[in-house]
């Protein structure tokens, strides 16, 4: 009885191991590190830190020019006459307003762009992926941020990495 006992013991203390070695069936990526530590995610991503930067210094040299508009108007203000300094200041608001409205159209531009981007990236790498899945026999890939609980071999991220480095580089090919 104690041979029984001592080999079912074993047998339930190895079954994790040969679980572990056994490809899951289920796979995780973090598609948020596939994007930001692949070549490509990261070229897109100084791409759009650059003009996210050119961006702002337009805006500066703007909020200058604006600043400076207005500070002469200010100065003039007591030479004019009432109604010719509220037409002045009238202009000046509705250009501070359409100024405004461009820059707002051109960060929604850039968020757009930014946006756009990623679904690109995200279907390029999606094959990849597929790919990886079906080697390993699995039956399906979840987000990391959805699961509670995994053996590290079920994450093929770094392995995704690899792969998109080496297939699409800095995803200009």
């Amino acid at each position: 009885m104690k041979l029984w006992r001592a080999i079912v013991v074993w047998w339930m203390l190895a079954l994790p191991v040969v679980a572990q070695d056994a490809a899951p069936q289920i796979l995780i990526i973090d598609s948020d590190r596939i994007y930001f530590e692949t070549l490509y995610g990261r070229r897109i991503a100084a791409d759009l830190a650059a003009a996210a930067q050119e961006v702002q210094a337009e805006n500066e040299q703007i909020v200058a020019t604006l600043t400076e508009e207005e500070r002469s108007l200010t100065q003039r203000r007591p030479d004019m006459a009432p109604e010719d300094f509220r037409a002045e200041a009238d202009a000046f608001d509705d250009k501070v307003q359409e100024v405004r409205r461009v820059r707002d159209a051109k960060n929604i531009e850039l968020q757009t762009k930014n946006a756009e981007q990623r679904t690109v990236f995200e279907d390029r790498v999606q094959g990849i992926i597929a790919n990886v899945m079906i080697e390993r026999g699995a039956v399906i890939v979840m987000e990391q941020r959805n699961v509670v609980m995994s053996v590290r071999a079920a994450n093929i991220t770094d392995d995704v990495i690899v792969r998109v480095d080496a297939e699409l580089g800095d995803g200009t090919r």
